[in-house]
């Protein structure tokens, strides 16, 4: 079956290869960015390129030095753990194995969360996440290498599988983690600093992107960043960047899955995220499970097998036989402004989000790619 899915914008660079390219930066090379004494990458979780866009006014700094190029294509699933592990690593979902928000251990019944899971269900840092973390390669290659983020994340089993290796430096505000990035860049020569800003993601996801809060919590962004830009040592190249962005989707706005339900019919397992369903079905039902589902959601999501997924390239050229069984046996891509709650499960909780991602439309795929420091010169 053929699909229309979107087609990215063509001067997007890939996430997947910044980091990559700020090592060919430090190794005194041309590429994506000028060369650069030392470097900062900033991660502004939940900051699409589309949002930031809307909301120009309140963001004169970043927006003033994003030109039309300067946009990256994140991964599929637009989400934080895929998105973070494919950054850290230089290598796609299919070879990483970190398919999604949740995702199916294969021979279980379990799909844990792929942020929080391995604190309580076991994930195993050093072999569910299966790519070897740059920060850890470039460290015992001698390169100083630093995270910067809120001291809760420290010994977290997803900072070991992605992190490791680096010096783990704490931050209590946005404001503090980027102070403490310049002074790192300006006394490390070759330094690459990590920085990760949770916060506005986590007002999104509460109070919506388009709520008066999100708007406070961009202005404080774009000021902590100028005065980032204005304080660091030369020879310092900032780059900033994001995850995914973010569709506001009201609760009016819910697709809920009850018992009884023809869409859930042969689905063992309902996992994923509301803007991305991975759904796991009985053995030999996905084929009639997608049916039913295109029947029903054509024109609001895209409805692919984990067969046409892998054909299309959403997990990358290539999907490892240990992967192939982790991904939906049929993926959800909500398209219109939905999001798709499993109604059966007792927790309610999840419901009361706004701020939602995970699949492949502009507003949450495409991300700013902004030039800061010697970068921008």
């Amino acid at each position: 079956m053929s699909f229309s899915l979107p087609a990215d914008p063509p001067t997007a660079r890939s996430l997947t290869g910044v980091v990559p390219q700020l090592l060919t930066s430090l190794s005194g090379r041309e590429g994506w960015f000028a060369p650069a004494r030392s470097a900062i990458l900033v991660l502004v979780d939940g900051l699409g390129r589309g949002n930031l866009a809307t909301r120009a006014g309140h963001a004169r700094f970043l927006t003033s030095h994003m030109a039309k190029k300067d946009a990256a294509r994140t991964v599929f699933p637009a989400t934080t753990a895929t998105a973070l592990t494919s950054l850290l690593t230089g290598v796609d979902a299919g070879v990483h194995g970190i398919v999604g928000y949740r995702a199916r251990v294969p021979g279980t019944d379990t799909a844990p969360n792929q942020l929080k899971g391995w604190e309580t269900d076991g994930l195993d840092p050093y072999t569910w996440q299966r790519a070897e973390p740059l920060l850890e390669r470039e460290a015992a290659l001698g390169r100083p290498c630093f995270v910067v983020s809120k001291g809760i994340y420290a010994t977290s089993g997803f900072t070991r599988a992605i992190q490791r290796g680096a010096t783990f430096v704490a931050g209590a505000t946005p404001e503090e983690r980027l102070d403490v990035a310049a002074a790192l860049a300006t006394e490390h020569a070759g330094a690459l600093v990590y920085v990760y800003l949770p916060e506005l993601d986590t007002i999104g996801h509460a109070r919506g992107w388009e709520s008066d809060e999100w708007i406070a919590g961009l202005e404080r962004l774009d000021a902590a960043l100028r005065r980032l830009d204005e304080q660091a040592a030369a020879g310092t190249g900032i780059l900033v960047t994001a995850d995914h962005g973010m569709v506001d989707v009201p609760a009016h706005r819910h697709v809920l899955l009850r018992h009884g339900d023809a869409l859930v019919d042969d689905v063992d397992l309902v996992a994923g995220e509301p803007r991305l369903l991975q759904l796991y079905t009985r053995a030999g039902a996905a084929d009639d499970v997608a049916a039913r589902w295109r029947e029903s959601e054509d024109a609001r999501s895209w409805v692919l097998t984990r067969d046409e997924a892998i054909a299309a390239g959403l997990y990358g050229e290539t999907v490892d036989a240990e992967v192939r069984p982790r991904i939906g046996d049929v993926l959800i891509a909500a398209r219109g402004a939905v999001a798709y709650y499993d109604d059966r499960l007792a927790d309610k909780k999840p419901q009361r989000m706004i701020g939602q991602h995970g699949s492949l439309t502009d507003q949450e795929r495409i991300v700013p790619l902004i030039r800061l420091g010697a970068f921008a010169r």
